[in-house]
C-alpha cells in the first residue's frame, strides 16, 4: 500500500479541494488505475485482481480532480471491520494529503456499514506508507511472514495495523 500523504510537496488549497470528487470505481476506470498501480509498485495488481473487486463484497473507490485520477483505494466487508486491500496516490500526487483524504473517507464508509475495526497489512519496507498509517492512528498488530512477494522468489514480510474505529 503507498498512501503517501506526508507532510512534503506542495499541499493543495482549499479551492482545489472542494473541486476533488470521490466516486465508486467502474470498468471505464480501469485503465487510468493500472497506469497508476503500475508506475507505483514493484509488484502492481493486475487488471483481474480490481476488475474482480467490482463486487457488492468490496468498496472500490476513485478520487479524482479536473478529470485526473489522484488515488484510488479498495476495501472489503467484513463482520463488524473492514479491510483495505489497495490504497494508491498517483506517484506524482503524492505527499499532498491525498492519501489521507481517502483514509478519512474510508474511516466514515467502514463507520456507516457498521464496521469497529479497520485493518491493513503494509509491506515491512515501505516505511514512508507505516508512519502516515502510524500517524493517521493504526496501531501495529502483527507481523506477517513472507506475505509479499519481492523478486527472485523471494518474500518480504507484512505488517499487519489496525485501527479502532
Amino acid at each position: 500500500m503507498n498512501p503517501a500523504s506526508s507532510d512534503e510537496g506542495a499541499q493543495p488549497t482549499e479551492a482545489t479541494r472542494n473541486r476533488v470528487t470521490l466516486r465508486p470505481m467502474t470498468q471505464d476506470d480501469l485503465d487510468a488505475v493500472i497506469a497508476i498501480e503500475q508506475t507505483a509498485y514493484s509488484h502492481p495488481w493486475t487488471r483481474g485482481n480490481f476488475r474482480d473487486s467490482l463486487n457488492p463484497l468490496f468498496d472500490a473507490q476513485c478520487l479524482w480532480l479536473d478529470g485526473e485520477l489522484l488515488g484510488y483505494f479498495l476495501a472489503m466487508h467484513g463482520v463488524e471491520e473492514m479491510h483495505l486491500l489497495n490504497i494508491t496516490v498517483a506517484p506524482g500526487r503524492q505527499g499532498q494529503g491525498w492519501g489521507h483524504m481517502m483514509l478519512d473517507a474510508l474511516s466514515l464508509m467502514s463507520r456507516h456499514a457498521g464496521a469497529q475495526w479497520l485493518w491493513l497489512e503494509v509491506r515491512q519496507s515501505n516505511v514512508r506508507a507505516l508512519k502516515v498509517y502510524e500517524r493517521y492512528g493504526f496501531k501495529q498488530v502483527s507481523i506477517r511472514k513472507d506475505y509479499y512477494p519481492a523478486g527472485r522468489q523471494q518474500r518480504e514480510h507484512a505488517v499487519v495495523m489496525s485501527l479502532k474505529l
